[in-house]
């Protein structure tokens, strides 16, 4: 059984356990898998996965499985999230990209002045 969340993919790490007198052991890190069922509201389907606790938290902080994996960049996920998300993207459409809005503080004429203004 592979222990690898199958979202973020974040596995087994390995380290040392070091005693009071500086022994070290080796040790391994397992990740805290938990069996969860996700919904996803743009398929209308339920995806069992495991994934870990950080993983879960990240889902529910960012709204939803959907909203999750539109915001994380595909570099973060395993291959099996890249597929639910390759699917999500082809149901809704392509995101559009945000716009840069342009506040009258930051905008390169205003800079000028203050800079002008400043000497």
């Amino acid at each position: 059984m592979v222990k690898k969340c199958d979202i973020t993919g974040v596995g087994v790490m390995s380290g040392n356990n070091v005693s009071h007198a500086n022994n070290h052991n080796r040790r391994r890190f397992m990740p805290n898998l938990q069996a969860v069922s996700l919904f996803s509201e743009a398929l209308n389907k339920v995806f069992k996965l495991k994934i870990c606790s950080k993983t879960l938290r990240s889902i529910e902080h960012n709204g939803g499985l959907d909203a999750y994996l539109e915001s994380t960049s595909a570099a973060k996920l395993s291959d099996e999230a890249l597929k639910i998300k390759k699917a999500i993207v082809a149901k809704k459409g392509p995101m559009p990209k945000p716009e840069a809005s342009k506040s009258p503080r930051n905008t390169p004429a205003r800079i000028a002045k203050m800079a002008k203004a400043a000497q």
